[in-house]
């Protein structure tokens, strides 16, 4: 497995992957320096790059995540969800079909090994809140606030 570091607004980036895809992507706060982006990597550096500059609203990038087929379904149904969107648990399960699923479709969604490119932060609560989010409800906000199409304008 391959590993390359990011440096993002929101953290440092590693992603882990291979020949046969992106198994992980991963934000931390501390510092988690390197300079050398293997080859295999390359594109997911690049796109991720495009993506916070805001050039970027989608990524074609080879995935290759680690988890049961549930979680597999759930992480394929939030690649659905566009860009600037957002959707609820509820929403999620029903698309799933299985409404009682809910609790289910969550824990899979904390599990997602694949930070941003599988867009589990685009997942609320129902009534509008931002719920849980493993890298951190201050880093949801965040992308939320930048996937918007609608721009806060400064008044100073």
């Amino acid at each position: 497995m391959e590993t390359a570091i990011l440096n993002t607004p929101l953290g440092f980036t590693q992603i882990e992957g291979n020949e046969n895809g992106i198994a992980s992507i991963t934000v931390f706060d501390e510092d988690l320096q390197s300079d050398i982006v293997p080859e295999v990597l390359q594109d997911a550096v690049y796109q991720l790059q495009e993506y916070f500059e805001g050039k970027r609203t989608s990524f074609d990038l080879t995935l290759n995540p680690q988890g049961t087929d549930f979680q597999k379904r759930v992480w394929t149904a939030l690649q659905q969800i566009p860009y600037g969107k957002t959707t609820s648990y509820l929403e999620l399960s029903k698309t799933l079909g299985d409404v009682k699923a809910i609790r289910a479709v969550a824990a899979a969604n904390g599990k997602n090994p694949l930070w941003i490119v599988i867009p589990c932060h685009r997942v609320i609560g129902s009534n509008g809140d931002l719920t849980g989010y493993a890298g951190g409800l201050h880093r949801k906000k965040w992308l939320l606030n930048h996937e918007s199409p609608v721009k806060q304008q400064s008044l100073f």
